[in-house]
């Protein structure tokens, strides 16, 4: 009994390989693609492989994660927080560059103090050169 249930099986394993044909693919005249059991006369054909490949390995399962594990929520709600300021500091940002854009842009006559605490008034050429770069930092970082 069990070397007729061995047998049966080592057949039905090996019969599905046996029954597979080979089909063929090729392009016609109109630029189809076809394909079929046959390659057709006085065209070149391509075979295509029928096999299916074996899945080896199966995804690892992931750990279910229980919605109340405590660790979790405050991981979660640091992040949320984090996430939160940055946004803050950057609207911050954006407020910040968009109303110096607005000084360079509507006063000619602007001074800055340098590191030496030293007072200057800017150029034309440094203006501009101030504009373009908040104008820059606006477009690259804000709404």
């Amino acid at each position: 009994m069990g070397r007729m249930l061995l047998t049966g099986s080592l057949l039905l394993a090996l019969s599905t390989s046996v029954m597979a044909s080979q089909v063929y693919k090729w392009v016609d005249d109109k630029g189809v693609t076809h394909f079929g059991a046959q390659p057709p006369q006085g065209q070149a054909a391509t075979a295509v492989s029928t096999t299916v490949p074996q899945i080896k390995s199966v995804a690892p399962k992931l750990p279910s994660l229980d919605s109340g594990d405590a660790a979790q929520k405050a991981i979660d709600e640091k992040v949320k927080q984090d996430v939160a300021q940055k946004e803050s500091e950057r609207k911050q940002y954006c407020e910040q560059e968009r109303t110096n854009l607005a000084q360079l842009r509507n006063n000619p006559r602007l001074r800055t103090t340098e590191e030496n605490g030293e007072v200057r008034r800017l150029d034309e050429n440094e203006r501009q050169t101030r504009i373009q770069q908040a104008e820059k930092a606006i477009q690259e970082n804000c709404d």
